[in-house]
């Protein structure tokens, strides 16, 4: 484990004395629910469809080569270094307080980025509930602010009250991601059987121009992140050491397969050039309901499925402002976000700035782009690369534990911890690097690489600022008011 110089020095998994005590109230069915709402995201499925039956074979690779290796390291981590913080505390551990901190704001910033993108889709999707004709206000600027900016609202509410309320928020878009989930695949089926598949192997081919499915490639495993997710929230999980394994290991399965399942059946539903990245599940019902002369089942479908996007943003929401309540009990944050709420025992200031600036980000890439659609696309590209740098520590950690002369058995052996944190390295850095590829919904390429590059750099260099600047000065502060007591 490093010992590199730091600011300041602190245990994050113990909240200073005088603080309120996070509850442990996360049982395994809740941790099954939390990572088939987190992992399996209806809302990046349709970007990623769009590019067509090539995409299947990404999704088998990013599934051997990243999401199993992910599985391998969420177990050995969790079971070496319990406690709050995940990412943040695991990298902290191994490498250093810098990459620990680097990690853990890479983390929670990259959310500040992808929970708008959730509340655009669940625009999107909640217009069908209306009933038909309403399609169009998905594409309304005001009106998409709007609605993202009311749920952003009542998920930080909810979850301010605590996991205990915020928890039934996931489970009910867990249940609700199942529902859509099958319902979506056996319409599928049905059409099949009744009217034969739209797709066939052609589809499946590398196309010519292949520079559009590159960008898909670093979606799909940005798709495939969560079950790291409950170990952030280490310190509310009922018996960790032995809840933990078994929910990763039924919800990683249960998700590849979703996967899989819901993309087959997008593109035996739609073609693929008409894959709305906001509304192509919900097209992707409705044509085929309307095929078998079901065409009622829509409007409750999207329901169901708004449900899903409600609990796949309270997740992700809930989930990363422990980053920043760790990070402020070690003093790389303003100490206040740090503190707890004294009734819920909730981080409700790192709620309340994820909110904020999520809804800041949103406003300003409204402004800067040309529709809803590509603001979704260039908020979804970025985060994509943010929510992968912890994964560099999170393998790179693998690789280092195995390669230690000291090795110690954990939960796996040297050889499994080496190759799983090898193979998810490699791919992690290619689903990084195609970020940077545009996807087919960018209209302006210099504006995509200036959005992608400049965000990237703006957002570590906030990084180093509070680690290095913020951090020395609460440090110095410290050392004084010690010297003063004494």
């Amino acid at each position: 484990m490093s010992h590199e110089a730091t600011a300041t020095e602190a245990v994050i998994s113990s909240p200073p004395s005088g603080t309120a005590h996070l509850k442990r109230v996360l049982g395994r069915r809740d941790l099954v629910l939390l990572f088939v709402v987190a992992v399996f995201n209806l809302n990046v499925l349709p970007s990623i469809a769009a590019n067509g039956g090539v995409t299947i074979w990404l999704w088998l690779i990013s599934l051997l080569l990243f999401f199993w290796p992910q599985g391998i390291a969420v177990i050995e981590l969790a079971h070496r270094y319990p406690g709050e913080g995940g990412v943040y505390l695991w990298a902290k551990e191994v490498f250093g307080d810098f990459h620990g901190f680097l990690s853990g704001w890479c983390y929670w910033t990259n959310n500040m980025m992808y929970v708008p993108t959730v509340m655009l889709y669940f625009v999107g999707v909640s217009v069908f509930v209306l009933g038909p004709g309403h399609e169009s206000l998905a594409d309304n600027k005001p009106f998409a602010l709007m609605m993202s900016a009311f749920l952003l609202g009542i998920l930080v509410v909810l979850n301010i009250m605590g996991l205990g309320v915020g928890k039934w928020i996931n489970n009910l878009g867990g249940i609700g991601t199942f529902v859509a989930a099958f319902l979506l695949m056996g319409l599928g089926v049905v059409v099949c059987f009744k009217f034969g598949s739209t797709i066939h192997w052609n589809d499946f081919k590398i196309p010519a121009n292949p520079h559009s499915v590159l960008n898909s490639f670093g979606v799909i495993c940005f798709g495939l992140v969560g079950l790291e997710l409950a170990s952030i929230m280490g310190d509310e999980i009922e018996n960790p050491q032995k809840t933990l394994p078994g929910a990763v290991a039924w919800g990683g399965v249960l998700s590849g397969l979703l996967y899989i399942g819901a993309t087959l059946t997008l593109l035996i539903a739609i073609s693929k050039d008409s894959i709305s990245v906001l509304q192509g599940i919900v097209q992707a019902v409705s044509h085929m309901a309307t095929q078998v002369g079901a065409g009622w089942i829509l409007s409750p479908f999207a329901f169901l499925l708004s449900l899903s996007i409600a609990g796949i943003g309270s997740a992700w929401l809930g989930g990363s402002a422990r980053i920043p309540f760790v990070a402020g009990l070690d003093s790389y944050l303003p100490a206040w976000m740090g503190k707890l709420h004294p009734r819920y025992a909730t981080p409700y200031p790192a709620l309340l700035v994820h909110a904020f600036v999520s809804f800041i980000l949103v406003l300003f890439n409204f402004l800067a782009t040309g529709g809803v659609q590509e603001s979704f696309q260039s908020l979804l590209s970025l985060a994509v690369v943010l929510q992968l740098i912890p994964f560099l520590y999170m393998f790179g950690a693998l690789v280092k534990i195995a390669l230690d002369e000291k090795f110690v058995l954990g939960h796996y052996s040297k050889s499994t911890l080496l190759f799983a944190g090898a193979s998810g390295l490699v791919t992690t850095i290619l689903g990084i690097a195609l970020a940077f590829f545009p996807a087919q919904q960018i209209k302006s390429l210099a504006r995509y690489e200036f959005w992608m590059f400049g965000g990237t750099l703006v957002f570590i260099g906030l990084a180093a600022f509070f680690f290095f600047i913020y951090g020395s000065r609460k440090a110095a502060r410290k050392v004084a008011a010690g010297s003063s007591a004494a």
